[in-house]
């Protein structure tokens, strides 16, 4: 009785580059750490400095719990408006940024302009905008939810148009066959296959909205964020460590709603199954 042997198939990625990527790395690890100056022993010395702060856990200052609601609140609304305002920015130049629905000479000067900017204006960070717009129209929640807002844009529109890119072509070529336009082809055979993502997308960017808008507070960008530091610069730390507990319970918060939302709309609101095969 002959048996075939299975042969394996030999590594498209030789050994000896693995070990070349492993000794580039260790290399650079080296030279990074004498670089930066990495002086372990500095934890321990300057650990008394620090005691002020961590007995503030010990009393913390509860007079601005009601001052800390507020502002958490206003921070949530700055989250959400600047979701919301990039949602319809973001779904319009998913289209012109998904490189399989942009196939003319101009369509694809379109495409490129569009995942172009994306890149630039998302290698930003939301607090350089912050401070950009600070700049220009002064300190408060505005600043900060336009900061959000640019950045939410260019990032949800990458991750629309790479979910568009990703369809499945079967229904567009179904429905093109049958003489309909592209409107119809785009009503019909691609958005339905992109709302679920498109949501789970927008939920994930609204948690990280949130997280951003108590950062972007640092220069300016109103919420809490914004009465942290100043009671950090003040060395008031009670009241820094009441606001830092509402930070952290809105964001433990929010993540878990988030991650709840996204796995129903991605399991289509039903109950996961587990496939079994014999």
């Amino acid at each position: 009785m002959n048996q075939e042997t299975e042969i394996p198939e030999r590594s498209s990625w030789p050994f000896w580059r693995n070990l070349g990527i492993a000794v580039l790395f260790a290399v650079a690890f080296l030279v990074a750490l004498n670089r930066i100056n990495l002086d372990l022993s500095l934890l321990i010395e300057n650990f008394p400095s620090t005691l002020k702060l961590w007995s503030a856990f010990a009393k913390p200052d509860w007079s601005v719990f009601g001052e800390g609601v507020i502002l958490l609140i206003k921070t949530l609304y700055m989250a959400f408006m600047a979701t919301a305002l990039a949602l319809p920015f973001a779904i319009v130049l998913s289209f012109l940024g998904a490189k399989n629905l942009m196939n003319s000479p101009v369509a694809k000067a379109i495409y490129t302009a569009v995942r172009g900017l994306a890149s630039v204006i998302r290698s930003i960070q939301p607090i350089i905008w912050a401070i950009i717009f600070v700049v220009w129209v002064r300190t408060g929640p505005f600043p900060g939810v336009l900061a959000l807002w640019i950045h939410s844009v260019a990032d949800m529109t990458k991750l629309f148009s790479e979910r568009v890119e990703s369809i499945d072509v079967g229904p567009m070529e179904a429905i093109r066959a049958t003489g309909a336009g592209k409107l119809l082809v785009l009503a019909y055979g691609v958005i339905p296959q992109i709302i679920n993502p498109y949501l789970s997308f927008t939920l994930y960017r609204l948690d990280i909205n949130v997280r951003m808008a108590t950062i972007i507070g640092i220069v300016g960008g109103g919420g809490i964020g914004m009465r942290l530091y100043s009671y950090i610069n003040k060395w008031n730390f009670p009241k820094a460590v009441v606001l830092t507990m509402l930070i952290v319970l809105m964001v433990w918060g929010i993540d878990y709603l988030s991650s709840r939302l996204r796995e129903r709309i991605e399991t289509g609101g039903g109950e996961k199954t587990q496939e079994y095969s014999i």
